[in-house]
């Protein structure tokens, strides 16, 4: 059993790490297996986030006074959270594809940014394109005029070759 120090050490950390976060989504794992909870634990560290089996009153107690206050408010029955600095859409499709697969593994609501979101925002935002995605489709957006005008100016030479060309065989300029 935990002395009353750890347990406030747990309590510091939770709240210093909820403070900085931009994302916490809570969900009730009762039922998981010691397999899929090993699963959803490195799905949520690949995506950038962190993931606690969390008591109902730590949890409140570190939520107070964080961007999670709200969502971690009168908690009962089996709670974990998930939660990230990082990317909010990366974490959602984590868990979601998690929630997929194991049953038992179900959402409760979020916070992203402030905003305390339900469990088909969760989905939502689960079915955005990630922040690579986009900044690819940027990237291909603002390159694709550049293209365009390289092969306009590329094709000017030779379109004016191809007319003298055919200006020639049908003898207009002769004098």
């Amino acid at each position: 059993m935990k002395k009353r120090s750890e347990k406030q050490q747990d309590l510091d950390k939770l709240k210093t790490e909820l403070a900085k976060v931009s994302t916490v989504i809570l969900s009730t794992f009762q039922g998981i297996t010691v397999e899929n909870d090993t699963k959803l634990r490195r799905a949520v560290q690949a995506a950038g986030g962190k993931y606690k089996v969390v008591k109902n009153t730590l949890a409140e107690r570190a939520g107070h006074g964080t961007p999670a206050e709200g969502l971690l408010k009168n908690l009962s029955g089996t709670n974990s959270i998930a939660y990230t600095d990082a990317d909010p859409v990366a974490l959602a499709k984590a868990l979601t594809k998690v929630a997929k697969d194991v049953p038992a593994f179900q959402f409760k609501a979020g916070v992203v940014e402030g905003r305390v979101i339900s469990i088909a925002e969760i989905q939502q935002l689960a079915n955005l394109p990630s922040k690579e995605e986009l900044i690819s489709k940027i990237m291909f957006l603002l390159n694709a005029p550049a293209t365009r005008i390289a092969t306009a100016l590329n094709a000017l030479p030779r379109n004016l070759a191809v007319t003298v060309s055919e200006a020639v065989k049908a003898n207009k300029f002769s004098s």
